[in-house]
């Protein structure tokens, strides 16, 4: 069959499976919207307010549903726009396909109009990219791309198409996409028999699990080996819901605002799994001091991670899934329950707390989200002081139920995180909770909510500051608070109103409950202004390149 360049990738599109995408048209890429407007019943187009909300869509698609994301842009200014969303969800590994089309053959390399090298510029931030400028090549890359972004550990792919080749014509033939295996050829009897010894010899043992779990889809294989050994477990942000919140095992997330249980445990522990995660600073705050009685049992999908930031004694790199069958195997019937009771109860005595007065207050807001909720809405977060108080405090009872920004650390992201997430999960609620810095950089996507159809609730953690930035300048520089005040007079409330979303203001704790549950249902785009007070910290907190004795808890600050 005879197609155009653009005809052939919305085939290809068809054949790997992608109903949704989102996007961004001009110049260079009109052949493919032109060929996108005859499938409107096979493909829905969200148009987003900017390419940056339509790569964080894509993203938010992609964890939530666990499918591969999709994404539009043109060129220039277009692609470059997409660069912070590829970042974001390549550190995060998250399975993204970023299609681009560039000016024409014989323009590339003339600092033609709108002219970017899209694929030099993603080259450090993608898993693989490419220029497509043969269109009889165009097929195979599309297919290749997707097959690359969703096998072994996941991550971005870039096509940037010249504009000429999306209007060339080749034969196209329908292909059947092939099946993406688990990677288990690296698992090896030896590795596996090393860890479990590592195991059957220690005494007190602690798992942490990060967001390799939730790609793996390895929760039943972990909570099943929890079941046998019965040693406690911690989780990073990206890891949360993996093992459920109220698991007799678990001792919150751990690391540079964790939970002092989980960081005092894996400052005793003598043997540290690390199934999924990647030792970054934020759980390693001191790599030198980190775990320092622990040997460390490392299993990941990704050689490069094994010894890159904390040595290993033993790894085992592969699917995840298929390595906690093996190891459950291959452990004997020892259970590690008095240790596990031991850092329960030490949990207990050293909970998350925060003042219970007659303010409003950030982890109140949390916790009535919890009640209300119930566990069963699909939560995204910016990143900010807001993030870590959801972190915290959030109920996640399973996986793809809570993400956000884990490595780059995105102001911007979850409200495009949310609509996209929405799009692959229209039946659920979905809520975003935000700071007032994070909004005024994302807000225009509230547009996007309303005309595209994808009502998100958008809790709005209000505090007129750079909360995260403004609480290091309280503790380390001295109240130095260099340009972190963000008082501009704006009026969310009528700015959420003027996108075609209902608004809510919030500035007392019995107002909360009310004004969400109303959201809910209303089935419609909302925001509910939260307003708190500046000064409010999130605890605990290890200073970034301290050691977990050096821990600032709730109680030393009051």
């Amino acid at each position: 069959m005879l197609l155009t360049g653009s005809e052939i990738l919305i085939e290809c599109l068809k054949e790997q499976g992608v109903d949704t995408i989102f996007g961004y048209p001009g110049g260079a890429i009109l052949n493919v919207y032109d060929a996108l407007y005859k499938h409107g019943k096979e493909i829905k187009h969200y148009l987003t307010s900017h390419e940056q909300g339509a790569a964080h869509a894509a993203d938010g698609y992609a964890r939530s549903t666990g499918k591969v994301g999709v994404c539009f842009a043109t060129s220039g200014p277009g692609a470059t726009n997409l660069v912070t969303g590829i970042a974001t969800a390549q550190m995060d590994s998250i399975p993204m396909v970023c299609v681009t089309c560039n000016v024409g053959l014989p323009y590339l390399g003339r600092d033609s109009f709108q002219e970017v090298d899209i694929t030099g510029i993603t080259m450090p931030i993608t898993k693989h990219n490419y220029i497509v400028k043969d269109v009889n090549k165009l097929a195979d890359v599309i297919r290749s791309a997707f097959r690359i972004a969703a096998s072994g550990r996941k991550g971005v792919v870039l096509i940037d198409i010249t504009k000429d080749v999306t209007a060339n014509k080749a034969e196209y033939t329908y292909k059947v996409p092939e099946p993406i295996l688990p990677h288990v050829d690296t698992i090896t009897n030896e590795d596996v028999e090393a860890a479990a010894e590592l195991i059957n010899n220690s005494e007190k043992p602690l798992l942490y699990v990060g967001g390799g779990a939730v790609a793996s889809g390895a929760r039943d294989e972990i909570l099943s080996f929890l079941d046998k050994t019965d040693m406690p477990v911690c989780s990073t942000s990206m890891g949360l819901g993996v093992v459920p919140s109220d698991h007799q095992n678990y001792l919150g997330m751990i690391g540079m605002h964790g939970t002092v249980a989980a960081n005092v445990a894996a400052n005793d522990c003598d043997l540290l799994i690390s199934a999924g995660a990647r030792f970054s600073d934020r759980v390693a705050t001191s790599f030198k001091h980190f775990a320092p009685n622990a040997k460390i049992i490392h299993l990941d999908i990704d050689p490069a991670e094994i010894n890159k930031n904390i040595k290993a004694h033993a790894s085992v790199t592969g699917d995840l899934k298929e390595i906690f069958k093996q190891l459950k195997l291959r452990i004997g019937s020892k259970r590690f329950t008095s240790w596990k009771d031991e850092m329960i109860n030490f949990h207990k005595e050293h909970p998350l707390k925060y003042k219970k007065d007659e303010n409003l207050r950030p982890q109140f807001i949390i916790e009535k989200i919890n009640e209300i909720t119930k566990g069963e809405a699909i939560i995204t977060t910016e990143v900010g002081q807001h993030q870590m108080w959801a972190c915290q405090f959030l109920e996640v009872k399973y996986p793809r139920y809570f993400f956000t920004s884990g490595g780059l650390g995105t102001m911007g992201y979850g409200l495009g995180a949310a609509i996209g997430a929405k799009a692959g999960n229209p039946d659920k609620t979905v809520i975003n909770i935000a700071g007032d810095g994070c909004f005024y950089m994302n807000n225009n996507e509230l547009a996007t909510s309303v005309f595209g159809g994808l009502p998100v609730i958008e809790i709005l953690i209000n505090n007129e500051v750079l909360g995260m930035v403004r609480q290091w300048q309280t503790l380390l520089y001295k109240k130095h608070y260099s340009h972190t005040t963000l008082n501009k007079g704006t009026d969310f409330c009528k700015l959420a109103e003027a996108y075609g979303a209902l608004s809510f203001e919030v500035t007392k704790p019995e107002e909360f409950a009310p004004a969400l549950k109303e959201a809910i249902a209303s089935g419609k785009s909302c925001l509910i202004n939260c307003i708190i007070d500046r000064d409010e910290m999130v605890l605990p907190m290890i200073p970034a390149g301290a050691a977990c004795d050096d821990i600032i808890s709730f109680d030393d600050m009051c």
